[in-house]
């Protein structure tokens, strides 16, 4: 499998997390948290968590106030069927395909849940074809975009069933916003973005483009861990289940997947000379960096996302991945990593080559 096409998409709104935090502390609602809640979004928004800005949908800033149900619920729908769209417009032009080339569209999301799913909207938007395959993936958490990928090699493999695959991740995580005394909810609020990422798949490469050529993907999930990061339904609204022990797991299932993935092809870590990893947070690009003696370099592309756009959750791995290919990170094995709730952990090998 080859990915032939690659684009993002954001809300035009970007803040900075001091913007951020202003908009907090002038509204009334933080007045009623506790003065350690007040000093915990002070102290993550005024730059000690990695992130400077984040793409929000929310204009203007101070409608993360009206977080009940229906207000979340209208925002997800009024943003993660355009997000999607523009995503796969910029995807289908990078791969200069036309829209009836698409025999598939999977789209994963976790931060709100519609029916007919988001695909129906996409479906609609891009005037794909009536007899297409539309799959809605839900529940992947952060981790999404490599068991989408994995579902769109799956299709291709289904003796010509499919010959190209869209793949898009969507996520409105101000959907899921709001404030109170949980360090979790208050740490999710300073750390995730609004954002989409759409893929092109099909089984050879493109001509005149850099080859980027899907190896296989390895996955671990326990759901022995599943309580300490999760979405739970709290009042009728998604609220983010994010404990202190997720950094140094994230590190080791992440660290165990590459181990896998490495020996399954015959390599080792030092064959790797780009790595892409989920952005997930400061934290966790730090344990990243200790448990597997990265260096800056190796985390440099998911920092500079990180920095820019935050947390996105499923999106962000794919955003670091066209980051990467638009810098001209040099070619060879690159390492695909997303990891979330389940918990679950999956890693993927690419070989990126020079045009052909």
């Amino acid at each position: 499998m080859h990915i032939i096409g690659i684009g993002t998409a954001t809300p035009p709104q970007r803040y900075s997390q001091n913007d951020c935090y202003n908009a907090f502390a002038s509204s009334d609602l933080f007045k009623t948290l506790s003065l350690r809640s007040q000093s915990l979004l002070k102290k993550v928004l005024n730059d000690s968590s990695g992130i400077k800005t984040r793409y929000l949908a929310l204009n203007p800033l101070d409608e993360f106030i009206e977080f009940n149900p229906d207000a979340l619920y209208a925002r997800f729908l009024r943003h993660a069927p355009t997000l999607a769209t523009n995503a796969a417009r910029q995807a289908i032009a990078d791969a200069n395909i036309n829209t009836d080339d698409i025999d598939a569209v999977i789209i994963s999301t976790c931060t709100g849940y519609l029916c007919p799913g988001l695909s129906s909207y996409v479906v609609e938007q891009l005037l794909l074809k009536p007899g297409i395959m539309a799959l809605d993936l839900v529940g992947h958490g952060c981790g999404a975009a490599l068991p989408n990928l994995q579902t769109a090699e799956a299709l291709l493999a289904l003796n010509g069933r499919c010959r190209i695959v869209l793949s898009i991740c969507v996520e409105v995580c101000s959907a899921a916003f709001y404030l109170d005394d949980d360090p979790g909810v208050l740490i999710s609020a300073c750390l995730f973005g609004d954002g989409a990422a759409a893929i092109i798949l099909r089984n050879k490469p493109l001509p005149g483009k850099r080859t980027i050529q899907w190896k296989g993907c390895t996955s671990v999930i326990d759901p022995g861990q599943r309580d300490l990061l999760r979405f739970e339904q709290h009042n009728g609204m998604l609220r983010n289940i994010l404990t202190p022990p997720v950094p140094q797991m994230a590190a080791q299932f992440a660290h165990g997947v590459l181990h896998r993935a490495l020996v399954d092809q015959q390599l080792q870590q030092q064959d790797i000379c780009t790595w892409i990893w989920h952005t997930a947070g400061r934290d966790v690009l730090n344990a990243l960096a200790e448990c597997m003696d990265l260096d800056e370099n190796d985390l440099c592309w998911s920092r500079e996302i990180l920095s820019e756009c935050g947390n996105m959750s499923s999106p962000s791995v794919l955003f670091v991945l066209e980051h990467a290919l638009k810098s001209n990170a040099p070619s060879g094995w690159w390492w695909l990593s997303s990891f979330g709730a389940g918990f679950s952990s999956h890693g993927a090998l690419l070989c990126v080559g020079d045009p052909v």
